[in-house]
């Protein structure tokens, strides 16, 4: 019945309907694997037309294995879990979905900025536990006129810029293009948004440069009583040069909607930090933006599979090269 077939690696959701519905009516068979050891993948893939995945390494013995796959295809934005250097060198395309979620994560981090600064989540324990006192979370400051610092300016935290502005927040980023034009918000370098900013809030890929971006050198240079935000990346974060900081009061709290692993270790500095709010990596999540996505993604395979070009090629160099 199926000629060609689809390597689900994992997903993030109830069920697997919508993707096995746009595949089937295109001839194409999902597979789904039953769990994500590097072992388990490079079996399931040696039979793959196309790969998807959602958070599973795509690694280079799974593609070294997939001899028949034509694509990979991430159920999300970020490329980390994926060596797209060793599947461009192997002639498999690579795509992504870098428009989903944009909106869900900008008010992800506001949702954090928001609650660290009136310390919504340290009173809602405390009241949890039978404490009913004002004094516990003090000093609370005004937030409009404190500055938000915006590590990287891409479409996230252009979003999370404009919502931000309107709490009258002033606003500092950087990037790696100098002096980046982002309406409303003043590009400075990234040892001047720490030194600067009440808030800082993580907006970048995950590459070899950028691991472990905010370390012990970096947090000793963010403001006294500052705060740390990631939605972006958990290995952005050396956590126990975070755990410190926090050890030592230099911030005042942090949140953090990714980790490095996930899940974390949550009875363990910073995760059990009652100063620090943890989220799933949740941000991208509503009913609307993941259909979107998972029919979207199912859609680019069904293309691909076809002999078409699916959307959001990341190495369209791929397809100069001659066969």
């Amino acid at each position: 019945m199926f000629g060609q077939r689809v390597l689900l690696t994992d997903f993030a959701w109830s069920d697997v309907d919508i993707e096995r519905h746009i595949l089937e009516e295109a001839g194409i068979e999902l597979i789904v694997a039953p769990d994500t050891r590097e072992d388990t993948l490079v079996e399931l893939a040696t039979d793959a037309d196309a790969i998807m995945t959602c958070w599973a390494p795509v690694t280079r013995r799974v593609i070294q294995a997939a001899n028949r796959c034509r694509l990979i295809a991430r159920l999300g934005i970020g490329l980390d879990n994926i060596d797209v250097a060793e599947a461009t060198g192997r002639g498999i395309l690579v795509t992504n979905v870098p428009d989903y979620c944009l909106v869900e994560v900008a008010e992800h981090t506001l949702a954090l900025l928001l609650a660290l600064a009136r310390k919504v989540a340290f009173y809602h324990h405390q009241t949890k536990e039978g404490i009913y006192d004002i004094r516990a979370g003090v000093p609370l400051r005004r937030l409009e006129g404190q500055r938000l610092g915006l590590v990287g300016l891409g479409r996230i935290a252009q979003q999370v810029a404009r919502r931000a502005a309107g709490l009258g927040l002033e606003l500092l980023g950087t990037s790696r293009t100098p002096n980046k034009r982002v309406p409303g918000v003043r590009w400075c370098s990234l040892d001047e948004l720490l030194s600067a900013s009440d808030f800082v809030s993580l907006h970048v890929p995950l590459t070899d440069e950028t691991r472990h971006l905010i370390g012990a050198r970096q947090l000793a240079q963010m403001k006294s009583g500052a705060y740390l935000i990631n939605t972006a990346r958990g290995g952005l974060v050396d956590h126990a040069a975070l755990a410190e900081a926090l050890a030592h009061g230099h911030l005042h709290g942090a949140a953090l909607d990714v980790q490095e692993p996930e899940p974390p270790p949550l009875d363990q500095p910073p995760f059990n930090d009652p100063r620090v709010i943890v989220t799933p990596h949740v941000a991208f999540m509503s009913e609307t933006s993941v259909a979107d996505l998972r029919r979207r993604v199912a859609t680019q395979v069904a293309v691909a599979l076809k002999g078409g070009r699916p959307e959001n090629i990341v190495n369209s160099e791929v397809l100069d090269t001659p066969s």
